[in-house]
């Protein structure tokens, strides 16, 4: 990245441009890690996958990935997933792979993709907000849920014909021991630092689990990573069941 002479700017301006900075090379740097992946996954040959129990294969169209921002998810090549199933995604992930959704509640994340404008071509869902009532391409929740964009990704999912609703990323809880911010996208514009304290959890808990139980005839799977968090409300849900990141792999054929 070019060096920049900041003298030529206020501080305000600069302030601004070594944000966007800072966010263009963490971007790049996970699309290198992401391409990486895809070059491994692509080289190397693939083992017969070992399924869990209890695993009942479905079409294509039945099958859904609702992807969370959580460090879980980290190891999953995204791209994929796609010859599995629809994909979910929220907020940030525009930045580096393009779900067949999108979904952004927060007003700064849908500025940022509206000057970025990448609902003119994907298909991105939101809730009405006055403070971009004015713009283009983007589709919007009727009535608006006032959900966090996980559980919102999630209850529109569901909304859709998929019967199998594999759910990565909602880790729910911070890293360690709940004390930091949990976010792959983590000191980049429009997030948190990295050091920061970990996001209160609750709504996105609760709203989770009233889209499970309203949809109680579709089959929810967890997968886990670190930190391995499963809330005991998840208890009371017949629907909702949890297997790790390495059995998630061989079910879907990654190496």
């Amino acid at each position: 990245m070019a060096k920049v002479d900041k003298s030529q700017y206020t501080k305000e301006e600069w302030r601004k441009i070594r944000a966007e900075r800072r966010a263009n090379k963490e971007k790049d740097r996970r699309i290198k890690k992401l391409q990486e992946i895809s070059a491994k996954h692509k080289d190397n040959k693939k083992p017969s996958p070992v399924i869990p129990k209890g695993y009942r294969p479905r079409p294509k169209n039945e099958v859904a990935f609702v992807i969370g921002n959580g460090s879980s998810r980290s190891e999953i090549p995204l791209e994929h997933l796609k010859s599995y199933g629809t994909i979910y995604g929220c907020n940030a992930m525009y930045r580096e792979f393009e779900p067949d959704y999108l979904v952004a509640v927060d007003t700064k994340m849908i500025i940022e993709i509206n000057k970025a404008g990448y609902q003119k071509n994907h298909e991105v869902w939101t809730n009405p907000n006055k403070a971009y009532q004015k713009f283009s391409g983007f589709n919007y929740f009727s009535p608006s849920k006032g959900w966090s964009s996980g559980p919102t990704a999630l209850h529109l999912a569901s909304e859709h014909k998929n019967n199998e609703i594999y759910i990565l990323g909602f880790d729910y809880v911070g890293l360690e021991n709940n004390t930091k911010v949990n976010n792959l996208y983590a000191g980049t514009f429009n997030y948190k630092k990295p050091h920061d304290g970990a996001t209160y959890h609750g709504n996105w808990l609760k709203q989770t689990c009233i889209t499970c139980q309203k949809f109680s005839k579709k089959r929810y799977i967890r997968v886990l990573g670190e930190p391995n968090f499963i809330p005991k409300e998840f208890d009371n849900l017949p629907n909702l069941e949890h297997i790790t990141v390495e059995e998630f792999k061989k079910i879907f054929d990654i190496l």
